[in-house]
Formats: C-alpha cells, structure tokens, sequence
C-alpha cells in the first residue's frame, strides 16, 4: 500500500505565453497563449495522483469560476481536495512568460492562496506524509499555516518533503530563518541555484553535500544537467532525458512529484533508478505549454 501524501501549496490558473519572434519594447510581438491549471501544490498533487499516489491537496481558492474549475480538474486528476473558498479573494493567477529557448519569467497574483490558515491543513496521519511548497512559508499570510503543518507531521512521525519554490522570494524571505523553518524535513528538494543560495557553495554538488547534512536526503535539480541525490556520503547524479523544450514551467513540480512517487513507493529502489524515471516525467513536462 502506498504512502499517502498531503501537499500543502497554491491553486492558480496559468496563463502560458510562448514568445516568438525578437523583443519588439513599445511595440507588438507574436505569441502563442494558453490558460492551464497550476500552482505549484496543485501541479504535484495532479501529478502524484495521476501516478497513482493516494493525495490530498489543502489550499485555497476564490469564490470564483476559476476557482471552481481548477477544483473540478483537479478532482477528475483523483486528488482529495480540502480547498478553502475565500469569499471577496480572487483564485490566483500566474502569467508565465515563456521565451524560445523554453526559459520563463513568473508574474504572479496569489489571490486566495495568500489567506491560507493552519486550520485549513488536515491533521497528520501517522506513518503518512507532507509535501509543503516553499511558497507557503515565503509569504506572511500562509506562512503561519505552513510552519504548523512541517510541526504537526514531525511531531506525528511523517516524513517532509520541502521544495524551497524560489531563489529571489527565498532571498528576501531569509535565508536562515527558511532553515530554521525546514529543520525537520527528511527531504529537500531545490534547484542547484536554490541549494548555492542555501548554502553559500558555488558548486552544486558541494551544494547538495551540505544540505544532506542538515537533512536525511537532498535532491538537486540541474536542469539540462539532470540531477543529484546525495544522502549521508552517497552522491549520485544522472543526466537528463534529451528533449525539445517548449516550456520549463512545472519541470520542477513534475519531478517533486515523480520523486516522491518513487520514494515512497519502493524504498528498496536504487537512487539512480529513481532520478531516471523522474526525469523522464520531467522530460514530457518540458515539451508541452504548462505545468501540467
């Protein structure tokens, strides 16, 4: 029987847009829009779900028709919801402006998910475990929520995933204070700019060392570089699966996911054959526009 997880994060609406042509300051340039699902808790928990990971999803979303159809989606996905409605807030929106080498830039509006409370967090399951998006401790008003979920799942023995979400939010957040937060997770999950930022190392491998001596496992994401899995002295990387990048948004929520899924699934499996069928679900991700 597989490990249920609850993912403690944002629901929005994303809203892709894939540049062409050349920058083009006070005048038009083509683009090729779409409007997806996302937000980085919900664009895990749709993945873990569809990969069979029994899931539930605590967040919140406006009493809006967004909001609705994100819940409808992501119930359809098989994901539990406990989705908060916050009358008068509006469901978040992310604008990803996607550049042609796949690269993006964020514009975001949070709307609902910056009301989040601890009360909006199911109580832990012994032997279960939570996934909680950096950006719910990035922010003061969810932040109260996410702190007391990492406390509640440490003190009822789960294991903690955290994905640090952001290296500019992260930066102004604090970097010790994001530490002190996280103490308890069993896991980490940045980016090699996330884990420099962490740490103060230049290499991401050194990088990756250090903060597997804070935390029983910390896995690197290095983007076309694949990724590390350092735990105690054990260091593996694996490169990544070639492919035709359209969109890197969610990369990094599709891989959390597939991780997680194959973590806590097969604890007997080798790290090595783990980072290769994550990074293969990474790989479909990048290929389309949107994060899921």
């Amino acid at each position: 029987m597989r490990t249920p997880v609850v993912v403690v994060g944002d629901v929005a609406t994303d809203v892709v847009v894939v540049l062409s042509g050349e920058p083009a300051p006070g005048s038009d340039r083509p683009a090729s829009i779409v409007s997806r699902g996302g937000g980085a808790g919900a664009n895990v928990a749709a993945h873990l779900a569809r990969l069979g990971t029994p899931t539930v999803l605590a967040g919140c979303i406006g009493d809006d028709a967004p909001g609705a159809g994100l819940a409808a989606e992501l119930s359809a996905a098989g994901v539990e919801l406990r989705l908060r409605t916050v009358p008068g807030a509006p469901t978040g929106t992310i604008v990803s402006l996607v550049e042609r080498d796949g690269q993006r830039s964020m514009l975001a509006d949070r709307g609902a998910n910056l009301v989040l409370r601890p009360a909006d967090v199911p109580a832990p399951v012994p032997g279960g475990h939570l996934h909680l998006s950096g950006y719910t401790l990035l922010d003061p008003g969810p932040r109260d929520a996410g702190v007391a979920a990492l406390r509640a799942a440490t003190s009822a023995g789960c294991t903690v995933s955290v994905d640090p979400a952001s290296s500019g939010p992260l930066r102004r957040y604090g970097l010790d204070r994001w530490l002190a937060d996280t103490a308890g997770a069993t896991l980490v999950l940045p980016n090699a700019d996330e884990a420099r930022l962490l740490t103060g190392c230049p290499d991401a491998t050194d990088a990756a060392r250090a903060l597997a001596a804070r935390h029983p496992v910390a896995v690197v994401t290095l983007g076309p570089d694949g990724a590390l899995w350092v735990a105690g002295d054990e260091v593996v990387h694996r490169p990544a699966r070639p492919a035709t990048v359209v969109d890197t948004t969610g990369a990094g929520d599709a891989f959390a996911a597939g991780l997680l899924h194959a973590w806590l699934g097969t604890r007997g499996a080798s790290p090595a054959a783990a980072l290769d069928a994550v990074l293969a679900c990474a790989a479909e991700v990048v290929r389309r526009p949107g994060a899921r």
